[in-house]
């Protein structure tokens, strides 16, 4: 069985970044002024900012039916068999669910998973995923492997602006203009799939600080026992230049100096409801049977 991983652009990986590492990427839609856009095809992500910056109405909508079966049908075209699909949490949008219903009419040749995550936790689902595919597992069991360990992750983040989460509903008017006066940063956190308060902070470099302490004490309370080479920590954000991107990277990496740490950019969909200059951090752990076959894959190169 020649078995398709396809992922979304929440994942923080760009359609250009599946065609790299062999995988497909759904571009996700984002509508400004009421005119619709799919992310990385007809607008970017500094042409969202800007957006946002304007004070422009933004939000975000899940794929289309006829967009995310095309895109099936366009894989099975090209000779696969059977399609994991992995898109966000079902916590943070109704996209997942949908996408199940769609798959119903595919006689068990596409599986849903409900992997209960987002951004940079999910790209490592998806690079799981394709050594698992590689490896010669089965969609099926593709499924269950990453479903059954679906929380062996997290996820914290810390917004510059109130503004877009007082938008959204997330918080109260008077509760966002008590925080901005006194500079106070939440920090959230996605332990999951839902998205909760974690704590507060005076400061943007503060609320950092905070996340990266928050982050160690995860990995030593809740997975003392695994190897360090099996915990896997990205930063992301909806920074504006590179120069930022690498310092809010660089600051983790020196907290985690063993292991590589890498930057993605929260896709447009998170970025209407966070705003522009967001941080992010998060780690997940790399399975046992994942971790042995690219050990095994390394010794043939080799």
């Amino acid at each position: 069985m020649k078995t398709a991983i396809i992922t979304d652009t929440n994942s923080g990986l760009t359609v250009e970044d599946g065609k790299r590492i062999g995988v497909y990427v759904l571009p996700m839609p984002v509508i400004v002024d009421g005119r619709g856009y799919l992310e990385g095809v007809d607008i970017t992500h500094s042409e969202l900012y800007e957006a946002l910056r304007s004070d422009r109405d933004v939000c975000t909508s899940q794929p289309s039916p006829g967009d995310v079966t095309e895109l099936w049908e366009s894989v099975f075209r090209e000779g696969y068999d059977e399609i994991v699909y992995i898109p966000m949490t079902s916590g943070l949008s109704s996209s997942c669910e949908s996408a199940a219903q769609y798959a119903q009419d595919y006689d068990s040749r596409v599986y849903v998973v409900d992997n209960h995550r987002i951004s940079a936790t999910l790209a490592e689902s998806v690079y799981n995923a394709k050594t698992l595919a590689d490896g010669g597992y089965s969609a099926i069991k593709i499924k269950e492997i990453l479903e059954n360990s679906a929380l062996h992750a997290s996820i914290y983040i810390t917004v510059n602006s109130l503004k877009y989460l007082k938008k959204s509903g997330r918080i109260t008017s008077s509760a966002a203009a008590i925080a901005n006066l006194l500079n106070i940063k939440p920090v959230l956190t996605i332990q999951g799939e839902k998205l909760d308060l974690f704590s507060k902070a005076r400061g943007i470099k503060q609320s950092g600080k905070k996340m990266i302490e928050a982050l160690k004490a995860d990995i030593m309370e809740r997975f003392p026992q695994i190897p360090l080479n099996r915990v896997q920590i990205a930063t992301a954000g909806t920074l504006e230049s590179v120069e930022e991107e690498e310092q809010w990277r660089e600051q983790v990496q020196a907290a985690f100096p063993e292991q590589p740490v890498r930057y993605y950019p929260l896709s447009c969909s998170i970025a209407c409801h966070l705003g522009v200059g967001a941080i992010g951090i998060g780690f997940s752990i790399t399975e046992e049977i994942v971790d042995k076959l690219r050990n095994s894959a390394k010794q043939a190169e080799a």
